[in-house]
Formats: structure tokens, C-alpha cells, sequence
């Protein structure tokens, strides 16, 4: 038996977005703030779960994992905030290995060696371009 959701419909993939290494990805002063960074990714990542994204339909459950200073946002409809209580990488690794491998989970990274980890506990992997950075 899959898993499922209590209404008996499949659960929505997981998208889990490495905040840290997303709002990285590209130098536009992130590192002045970079709580309001996570915070403006966090607030471009409500239409991927009412949208989706290429390839990943909607309803799409996502979590956004944050650490350091960014550790002070919190959740809006649509995106949930995780913070990381050590490394981010290992929550990243952790909340997909906890999704289970009878549900469709996908990461947005480009951080090589959580690549790697994220792929051997059968995640998908998406590039930090393919997610909306501002509104």
C-alpha cells in the first residue's frame, strides 16, 4: 500500500530548497542580509506550490531549509521554514529521507556533495535556476 494522504489522494511531492546555497548562487548582495535574502526566496517560492514547476505539477509541498542568520524567518502559506539546527545539509538529507521512498521528493541545490547524498536516498535533483528568486 502507498502512501497517502488521510483524504485516500497520494501525497504532493516534496520540493526541499537549500536556501543557503540557492540564495547564493547568485552575487546580488545577499551577504549584506541575508535573512532578508531567505526571506525574499521564501516569499518567490508561494507560486511553486500553487504552480509547480517544470516537470513537478502542482499542489507541490515545499520547505525551505535555512541556517545561521537566516534561521529568523519563518513560514508563509505555501512555504514552509525549516531551521537547520546544525548544518543545513544534513536537514536537507534528513527531510527527504523522513518523506519516505513511496512519495516523489526533489531538492534544489547545486552544492555538489548534498547532490550526492540527497541522490542515494532517492531524491530528484533541481537546479537552483529553475526557482523564482523574487516576486
Amino acid at each position: 500500500m502507498g502512501t497517502g494522504r488521510a483524504s485516500g489522494g497520494p501525497e504532493p511531492p516534496l520540493l526541499v530548497v537549500d536556501a543557503a546555497n540557492v540564495v547564493g548562487s547568485v552575487p546580488d548582495g545577499w551577504w549584506r542580509d541575508r535573512a532578508a535574502a531567505a526571506g525574499r526566496l521564501r516569499d518567490a517560492l508561494v507560486t511553486v506550490a500553487t504552480e509547480g514547476l517544470p516537470g513537478l505539477a502542482a499542489p507541490v509541498e515545499v520547505v525551505l531549509v535555512v541556517e545561521g542568520e537566516a534561521s529568523v524567518i519563518t513560514g508563509v502559506e505555501g512555504v514552509r521554514v525549516v531551521a537547520a539546527p546544525a548544518s543545513g545539509d544534513d536537514t536537507v538529507v534528513e527531510l527527504v529521507t523522513r518523506a519516505g521512498p513511496g512519495r516523489r521528493r526533489a531538492v534544489v541545490t547545486a552544492d555538489r556533495g548534498l547532490r550526492e547524498r540527497v541522490r542515494a536516498v532517492g531524491a530528484e535533483l533541481i537546479s537552483p535556476r529553475a526557482v523564482p528568486r523574487r516576486l
